[in-house]
């Protein structure tokens, strides 16, 4: 579900935390404005996001926009604090797959990964450790408002209701939309390659056994870049957001053992158990990912040519092949279906596909399938085939198209309503305490001062 609460858009904030990084001036004064239960806000974390959305040309819809900047920030604090009374907690991998999603955004905005590091005059692993405790809070945020108004519902008739109150004069274009299929094939790793990873790994846990240190271990070697600059340690993480083998392996682990080698869909894994809370545990894990030599790469390619030359020759229908021969187990069982992570829908704009995805779709009609091409936004690299399933025009909203944009703007608006009175009742019972220099602020919700 995506932040509604919050005025100034999250990924242009992120953006602002780049650029004034990137373009720093001396700012070693600073001083607390704000305490939100346990939560404090800087002044710098409001001077910083403002000196970087006007860098960008935002435009405030309010007249103060340090206001509005104030104020999200302590409505963040206050879902973060009461997040922790819940015990709403987020795993390093979650974030680390933020991370890459939003990186891969700017990328596409900007046109190329070199561009991007330029731009910002840092390179991308220095980016990601720049944003990552504000995706860390972006998330918190997003959990908490998940679970604030995760029984909010909209029925048909309410649905119809809200369609029949709007001027027709006022109903939204709808943007041209597509649904895609895909069938993935990903390299095989060689045996030798593996007992190579295996045998690295073998090492490092003889180190680790006569007394070298685990998290110094991981710091160097460690190919996970969420986790390896805090030596491998994870957090507390509950069980369903492990994989499996990784989940099996360290549940079963006493404090302070080292594992046995894992094997994951990521790669080969050393773990060790720091501390366990019932179901949630905190470990540390080395990852090695094994290296795809060349003619694996020619050889899943090849695959996907001779699938793609059954379909077309239709000796295999695309949902069959995609059940048999594709390596994507999101969308293998779906007909090869991708899904809008955003919207939980299967439909697209152009303007929201992958890159490599939306450039594949470019030369295709609908029905007709592709080339195979390279897609490795994930961090994996994989090998896809895609099939536009269908596609519509740009058109005026209507209900009998349009139901799922209806109804979920409908759910937001009870979802919005919802926020604000939580929001409202947490500033009653939480301690909260404003810098009399921002006492002033021109704010939306009544109550931050007490």
């Amino acid at each position: 579900m995506r932040n509604i609460i919050f005025k100034v858009c999250t990924s242009l904030a992120l953006l602002a935390i780049l650029f004034t990084t990137a373009h720093a001036q001396d700012n070693s004064i600073d001083k607390i404005i704000a305490v939100v239960g346990n939560q404090v806000v800087l002044k710098s974390d409001v001077e910083n996001r403002f000196l970087g959305l006007q860098a960008q040309g935002y435009q405030s819809g309010s007249v103060d926009l340090k206001s509005e900047i104030f104020e999200d920030l302590l409505i963040e604090k206050l879902m973060i604090a009461q997040a922790q009374v819940d015990s709403i907690e987020v795993t390093e991998q979650e974030v680390e797959n933020d991370l890459e999603r939003k990186i891969e955004m700017y990328i596409q905005r900007i046109g190329s990964k070199e561009k991007l590091e330029q731009y910002f005059k840092k390179s991308i692993s220095d980016m990601k450790n720049e944003l990552r405790d504000m995706t860390r809070n972006d998330k918190i945020k997003q959990k908490m408002q998940a679970e604030i108004t995760k029984n909010i519902t909209a029925t048909p008739a309410e649905v119809r209701e809200l369609y029949n109150n709007i001027s027709k004069d006022s109903l939204p274009v709808i943007p041209g939309e597509l649904q895609i299929q895909q069938i993935t094939r990903s390299p095989k790793i060689t045996d030798d390659e593996k007992d190579r990873i295996r045998e690295k790994l073998r090492n490092f846990r003889d180190r680790i056994m006569k007394g070298e240190s685990f998290a110094t271990l991981a710091v160097l070697y460690s190919e996970d870049p969420g986790s390896a600059p805090r030596g491998g340690e994870l957090g507390f993480t509950p069980r369903a957001n492990l994989v499996p083998e990784f989940a099996n392996e360290a549940f079963n682990l006493k404090p302070d053992k080292i594992s046995k080698i894992v094997e994951s869909e990521y790669g080969f894994h050393i773990i060790q158990l720091i501390d366990r809370k019932g179901e949630r545990i905190n470990v540390r894990h080395i990852l090695l990912k094994p290296h795809i030599q060349q003619e694996d790469r020619t050889a899943a390619t090849q695959q996907l040519d001779s699938i793609a030359d059954m379909i077309r020759n239709d000796k295999i229908k695309f949902e069959e092949a995609a059940f048999y021969y594709s390596d994507d187990k999101d969308t293998k069982n779906n007909g090869g279906l991708i899904v809008n992570q955003y919207n939980s829908s299967s439909k697209f704009t152009k303007e929201s596909l992958a890159p490599a995805i939306a450039k594949a779709v470019n030369k295709l009609k609908v029905g007709e399938i592709s080339e195979a091409f390279l897609d490795d936004q994930r961090g994996q690299e994989a090998y896809k085939i895609i099939k536009i399933k269908s596609q519509t025009k740009p058109h005026k909203a209507n209900l009998a198209d349009d139901w799922n944009q209806f109804e979920n703007m409908l759910k937001q608006q009870k979802q919005q309503d919802l926020l604000n009175k939580w929001i409202s009742e947490k500033q009653s019972s939480t301690y909260i305490s404003i810098d009399d220099s921002y006492k002033n602020a021109k704010f939306r919700f009544k109550n931050w001062i007490k």
